[in-house]
């Protein structure tokens, strides 16, 4: 039998008192399309032991953990104070992991999707036939079975993954997306899943892609969900797609990633846009991609700090700098090379500031077959700091930053210096190698050949 979990939110039921709940941490993210003039959401839940649902003010739960992003789908205890948003939804004062952390976000090994095609009731049209969606979820090169294995660097894929459908939801597209209103998430999962119970063993599988055959509210969905299939209630990953999320490859890459807990990361003009980098899948997933018929835009790779935060950069690839001093000659693999045995990862930490904050370098040259269409061969740095939005913003030299990264300002080559603020550290690109650069770093003051490394 196959369970449903409740879609009323408790929270707007409750009285406003403070409270100490212990539960499942659920993050999700709607993603509008490309030229859309609506901007992105950003959904925080947690779901008690009986399965009840509360909202959580996504802009209190980041201050309430240095890194929220590492709580996705686990267990937390959320303490809240008296004060609730207009919406009623609860107001973290601190968010604690209730387990030992595990590498806290890790994605490893095979993570299977079941991908469920859905129809509404009064939409007959199917988009397209189960066998495009079985050739987009497979191992050829181009595909997400591929792409994910080798952004993981093989140390995660979807073998095993199933397509299933087209199944005919039990109710109207209204019901689920009111007119102007916000797609209801949770009964679009309840009723997909529901219709595909008896086809699906859902006990197989590890994340869910419900696929939609008309649009949903602003946005194409992703995330994680708190649900009883087959089994003991688990965290799922879960995305909601309608048809422009999968008519291009890089869309759903992006919905997927956020299904592993991955968040948006953005660049540094100051705006509202986190779809302006175009270094990492997760941000701009529609700039400087490689276009393969009749799958459409490619996924690029994610940055350092993604494939990090879901524990794919090896301790030997990453050289971390704590304390003041030159450190020279580092040999900075690109990110995408399977097999390196050199730095692919520098993380700088700064004096005086919180272990929240921080810069990851990492190198990008244009090859073949995601990275081919980057804007160019360069080192690339991000700010780091885990308790906004989104965590890594791409940093650029030039003033003001451009609106997307994709400038002469964002990429550091041969010959260029970056200084962060307060002459905190400085970058420089020395040399370009056949597979990445040799970069130079001094943190602070000038203390030469001090020994930070760790």
């Amino acid at each position: 039998m196959k369970g449903v979990i409740c879609a009323g939110l408790l929270a707007f039921a409750l009285p406003a008192v403070a409270e100490t709940i212990d539960g499942t941490l659920e993050l999700r993210w709607g993603d509008p399309p490309p030229g859309s003039a609506e901007a992105a959401r950003f959904e925080v839940t947690l779901v008690d032991a009986e399965g009840r649902r509360h909202a959580i003010d996504s802009e209190s739960a980041l201050r309430a953990s240095d890194n929220l992003f590492r709580h996705s789908g686990r267990a937390v205890t959320v303490r809240s104070g008296e004060e609730r948003t207009e919406g009623g939804a609860l107001r973290a004062e601190a968010i604690v992991a209730s387990e030992p952390a595990v590498p806290a976000g890790a994605v490893t090994g095979s993570q299977p999707w079941a991908t469920l095609l859905c129809r509404f009731a009064d939409v007959p049209v199917e988009p397209n036939p189960l066998a495009y969606f079985e050739e987009l979820m497979s191992t050829s090169e181009g595909r997400l079975d591929h792409y994910w294995r080798e952004v993981s660097y093989d140390k995660a894929n979807i073998a095993g993954s199933a397509v299933f459908g087209w199944f005919t939801l039990p109710r109207e597209r209204a019901y689920y997306v009111p007119d102007g209103g916000a797609a209801d998430l949770v009964q679009l999962f309840n009723d997909c899943t529901g219709v595909a119970d008896s086809t699906v063993d859902f006990s197989n599988f590890v994340g869910i892609n419900t696929m939609y055959n008309a649009d949903l509210d602003c946005c194409a969905w992703g995330g994680s969900l708190w649900a009883a299939l087959d089994g003991p209630a688990r965290t799922w990953y879960v995305t909601w797609e309608p048809p422009w999320g999968y008519a291009d490859e890089a869309p759903l890459a992006h919905e997927m990633g956020h299904g592993f807990g991955l968040p948006h990361a953005n660049n540094s003009d100051g705006d509202a846009d986190p779809y302006d980098n175009p270094w990492d899948v997760m941000s701009g997933a529609w700039y400087n991609v490689v276009g393969d018929a009749p799958f459409g835009w490619q996924p690029k790779h994610i940055s350092a700090w993604s494939r990090d935060h879901l524990g794919w950069i090896d301790a030997g690839r990453k050289l971390r700098i704590t304390a003041n001093g030159r450190y020279e000659g580092i040999v900075l693999d690109r990110a995408s090379l399977a097999g390196s045995t050199n730095t692919q990862m520098i993380e700088v930490l700064l004096p005086g500031e919180p272990a929240s904050h921080y810069y990851v370098i990492e190198a990008r040259l244009k090859v073949p077959f995601y990275e081919a269409a980057l804007a160019g061969n360069a080192v690339i740095i991000h700010e780091v700091r885990t308790t906004r939005t989104e965590p890594a913003w791409s940093v650029d030299a030039d003033v003001p930053p451009a609106d997307v990264s994709n400038n002469a300002g964002s990429m550091f080559v041969v010959g260029e210096s970056w200084t962060a603020p307060n002459d905190a550290f400085q970058v420089d690109v020395v040399s370009q190698t056949p597979d990445g650069f040799i970069v130079d770093i001094r943190r602070g003051v000038d203390r030469l050949f001090t020994n930070g490394f760790d």
